[in-house]
């Protein structure tokens, strides 16, 4: 009846005219159901929404949409339908079709309309249909999504119709991909639901795997022979697939084996039969082993007492005497075969998928590494200082940033004027430090690493005093937000893909500093020979401070994208400069493909060992610190290794 009313409706929102619509009121409409629609049921609903829909009358779903919303009153006089506005004594009428105030009524006179759930679910699956043309497109993309939450065969024949005049080209590939969801459940031929089901192969969306999922659901089954009519999906081995006793326990609800008798259950039998101080022919003082109370019930069994025990025997023996099988709630053999290959290459492409989702974020958080451990390499590399306030540079950066989007709210704007600021104010205080107290402390790395904590802990204890402990923003400009999204299971946020666009940039341009131009092959000189540096001219001294300088300033570079995607505070630092001393020890100081190696191993697998463990983030990197330990014991150098100073160290 409702599929019947469906394709009415359907045709009449395709083809009958305004003029057919209104060649009767509303009101008059209704008065031929007048009994009907004041006292439906959900048995009779059905025929009345067909004869109002066959009206085509232009109101009709207003009136539906407030009588399912229990807003539609009737005058016992006259048995006319109005919508109301209640007050203290009386009720203001109101007329369905062109909603004016025509009258007042005393409640008494007024009976309100209150359909039952039942009859309402009707109603609204009735209104789903209408709305999915409606003009507003919001009402329709409503209609769409109440359809995919509770999909029916009634929704079919009216959303296929609605799909030609959609105009919007989104919204019409949402209800094309729905109808092919329906199509694959409740299709009238085995030929258009294998169709849908086939067409279904390439979308990896849950909700798809849902419906295949759907129809490949199985119940399981057990009978003395396989059964013949049932569509199988899976034979059940005892003892292999299942256990004896889970076996044993089917036959017993289906009615195939007595149930099992616990020692419970043998106990309170013989206490029920307990005659004269004896039971089953043995006295009750006696029935105090396991042994003694067994062969008092077979005694009582014997007599048709009591069920008769089953032995382990004869419980195998019947669990081997019948079969055990899953069998698919849907009969046709041919609709399962497709939906377990469209579900099948589903699975394959999503396991590619994810592997590549993998790869994406492997990608993304070594780019995060390798701006966080760049301006260290550099540092490391040529000075051999262990500066362990690296990181409080990466976070003076991030508070570059945000301090200078308090003044500039463009946030394109800003984040450009913050990229340089942040590297002139981290430059300058890597030179002031290595100024200060670096350079009394050169091969004195653990005088160097003890100095280079206490500033970090005096840095961040400054960041607390001015901005407070509380993480501050950094906002990203609007083109960052959202995600790129090429599937279901495939998406990076676009922050995340220009932080590894702005690692990019940095590789070649620390490549073409260092392979171009002058303090390139001075740092390259110093960092391999400092001695033959010195004798062909070069002031290894200068050359320190404006490595410390530029790797500083890197950091304060890498502070503000770092800040973009995580948090802002105090000690965000802290977060990245193990990995950062990971990320070069790894690679091979003072090179910078070795630290973009480092940075890359150390990102891949980290992401591979919080895929495998995703439950315990801390167990992840534990287990990569042990795996960069025992790396570093068969290769000390890293994975580039130096030449020059690094061979004779």
């Amino acid at each position: 009846m409702i599929r019947i009313l469906l394709v009415l409706l359907a045709s009449w929102l395709t083809v009958l005219s305004p003029v057919q619509a209104q060649e009767a009121s509303l009101q008059d409409v209704l008065q031929t159901h007048q009994e009907e629609i004041a006292s439906p049921s959900r048995r009779s609903v059905g025929e009345v929404l067909e004869a109002l829909v066959a009206t085509a009358h232009p109101d009709l779903p207003r009136f539906l949409e407030r009588w399912q919303a229990r807003e539609v009153w009737v005058r016992d006089a006259d048995g006319l339908f109005f919508f109301v506005e209640e007050g203290a004594d009386a009720i203001t009428l109101i007329d369905i079709t062109s909603l004016e105030v025509v009258g007042t009524a005393a409640k008494a006179e007024m009976t309100e309309l209150r359909p039952n759930g039942g009859v309402r679910r009707v109603i609204g699956s009735a209104l789903v249909q209408f709305q999915l043309s409606d003009p507003d497109i919001e009402r329709r993309i409503a209609a769409v999504d109440a359809i995919a939450r509770a999909m029916s065969a009634d929704q079919l024949p009216a959303l296929l119709s609605a799909i030609d005049n959609e105009p919007d080209a989104a919204l019409k590939t949402r209800k094309s991909r729905l109808a092919g969801m329906l199509a694959a459940s409740f299709a009238e031929t085995e030929e258009a639901r294998i169709a849908a089901i086939a067409g279904l192969g390439s979308d990896l969306s849950v909700d798809v795997r849902a419906v295949l999922n759907q129809i490949l659901s199985t119940t399981e089954g057990v009978a003395a022979e396989m059964p013949d009519d049932a569509n199988i999906a899976r034979v059940q081995m005892p003892g292999t697939d299942i256990t004896y006793t889970d076996a044993y326990d089917r036959l017993v609800a289906a009615n195939l084996a007595p149930a099992r008798i616990s020692n419970a259950d043998i106990l309170a039998a013989l206490t029920e039969h307990v005659a004269g101080g004896m039971v089953g022919g043995i006295p009750t003082a006696q029935l105090n082993t396991l042994e003694t109370r067994r062969i008092a019930y077979t005694a009582l069994a014997a007599d048709g007492l009591v069920p008769p025990l089953v032995t382990d025997a004869e419980r195998t023996a019947m669990v081997d005497a019948h079969s055990f099988f899953l069998a698919y709630d849907e009969d046709s053999s041919a609709i399962t075969d497709a939906a377990r290959a469209s579900l099948d290459t589903i699975e394959q492409k999503v396991a590619l998928s994810q592997a590549a989702d993998l790869t994406l974020d492997a990608l993304s958080l070594a780019s995060i590494y390798f701006l966080a451990a760049i301006g260290l390499a550099i540092t490391f590399g040529v000075m051999g200082v262990i500066n362990m306030a690296h990181g409080e540079f990466i976070m003076m950066g991030a508070y570059t940033g945000y301090v200078v989007q308090l003044f500039v709210p463009d946030y394109t704007l800003s984040i450009l004027i913050a990229l340089p600021l942040a590297f002139a104010i981290t430059f300058g205080a890597g030179v002031a430090m290595e100024r200060t107290v670096i350079r009394w402390l050169y091969h004195r790395p653990l005088e160097t690493l003890l100095a280079t904590f206490g500033i970090s802990i005096a840095l961040q204890q400054l960041a607390k005093n001015i901005f407070g402990t509380q993480a501050r923003p950094l906002t990203s400009p609007e083109w960052l937000d959202g995600a790129l999204v090429f599937n279901d299971v495939i998406a990076i946020s676009y922050i995340r893909i220009a932080i590894f666009v702005l690692a990019l940039v940095f590789l070649a341009l620390i490549l073409f500093v260092l392979k171009r131009t002058r303090l390139g092959l001075e740092v390259r000189a110093v960092t391999q020979n400092p001695g033959m540096a010195a004798s062909m001219g070069i002031n290894p001294d200068r050359i320190n401070m404006l490595t410390f300088g530029l790797g500083s300033g890197i950091a304060g570079i890498a502070g503000v994208a770092i800040g973009l995607y995580a948090k802002v505070t105090s000690e965000m630092g802290s977060d990245y400069i193990v990995q950062s001393f990971m990320t070069v020890v790894v690679g091979g100081v003072g090179n910078v493909w070795g630290t973009l190696a480092g940075a890359s191993m150390i990102g891949f697998l980290q992401k591979g060992i919080e895929w495998m463990n995703p439950s315990n983030t801390l167990a992840a990197q534990t287990f990569m610190i042990l795996f960069i330990i025992l790396f570093i014991q068969f290769r000390p150098k890293g994975i580039v290794a130096l030449k020059g100073r690094a061979a004779g160290d």
